[in-house]
């Protein structure tokens, strides 16, 4: 059974690092929460390390460049680990193939596509149209607003030529303001629906993980996994990659699942408990906000 929480400050001494999910979390898509930005500050001010984990198919530098926008300061985090960085580093090893067919927005997500020098002999990749396509690489929908079963025939095509699909942002949906919006990770469950194989590398999934603890690494800090608080409010993604990984999480109520647990300052603790038996998740906490 979850535990409600009324503050981040109530458990943070027992874990010396967070794994922060940033999206209906740290800020909404449009500006940060304010709450968010004072509770990350306060447990970075007692010694705490805060690896921000998002399922951006941005690199680094493109997500920390983005958060300047959303008016996330820099003393709020210490690093970042993003899907996108877990994924390109699989494209230029040559996951899906040298020629690969792109989905996404070309003006936000060229940065996919910077070469990678933390690699030895990278594989050169060509952007070409689907016939002429080894694998595809999804940053995300060409229309967010779209049903995702447009891509039906595509995906058709695709699979019977054995294509493999490589997964830059396992996310379902995320909510731009009070705008609700596809990504990704909707294509690629419909492709391995469709008998397609799609491969993933943002949360739930282990290679973000892995990536997020090197970077505390970097940081020159070693931690057990017993001293790490996962923390967001996708129950299949956030959750249940902590889960996964044997750490502790905090589920955020009042993001993505507000509706299905009625979250005001709280969660109402049966709808609560309804919504996380359906999802088969048992997080180790769970808060309305990050506060």
């Amino acid at each position: 059974m979850t535990q409600i929480i009324n503050a981040l400050s109530d458990i943070s001494d027992r874990y010396r690092a967070l794994f922060v999910d940033l999206w209906g979390c740290v800020h909404n898509g449009v500006t940060a929460y304010p709450d968010a930005i004072s509770a990350l500050r306060a447990y970075r001010a007692q010694g705490g390390k805060v690896v921000l984990v998002t399922n951006s198919p941005k690199p680094r530098a493109g997500v920390a460049t983005q958060l300047v926008q959303f008016n996330v300061p820099e003393d709020a985090y210490d690093t970042i680990a993003t899907s996108g960085d877990s994924a390109r580093s699989a494209m230029f090893r040559g996951a899906v193939g040298q020629k690969v067919y792109f989905m996404g927005e070309w003006d936000r997500d060229a940065g996919f596509f910077e070469p990678l020098k933390l690699l030895d002999n990278p594989v050169e990749i060509t952007r070409v149209p689907l016939q002429e396509a080894e694998g595809i690489v999804c940053c995300g929908p060409f229309d967010p607003m779209a049903d995702p079963a447009v891509n039906r025939p595509d995906f058709l095509y695709a699979k019977t030529k054995g294509m493999k699909l490589l997964c830059a942002n396992p996310d379902i949906v995320v909510d731009r303001g009070e705008i609700r919006e596809w990504c990704a990770g909707a294509l690629a469950r419909l492709y391995t629906e469709m008998g397609g194989e799609s491969l993933y590398f943002g949360k739930p999934h282990p290679p973000i993980y892995d990536l997020a603890r090197r970077r505390l690494l970097a940081l020159g800090v070693d931690v057990a996994d017993s001293e790490i608080l996962a923390i967001g409010d996708g129950i299949q993604t956030d959750i249940a990659g902590g889960q996964g990984e044997g750490i502790d999480s905090l589920f955020i109520s009042g993001g993505l699942a507000a509706s299905e647990t009625k979250t005001g300052i709280n969660p109402d603790p049966v709808a609560l408990t309804v919504y996380l038996e359906r999802e088969n998740r048992s997080p180790t906490y769970t808060i309305g906000q990050l506060r």
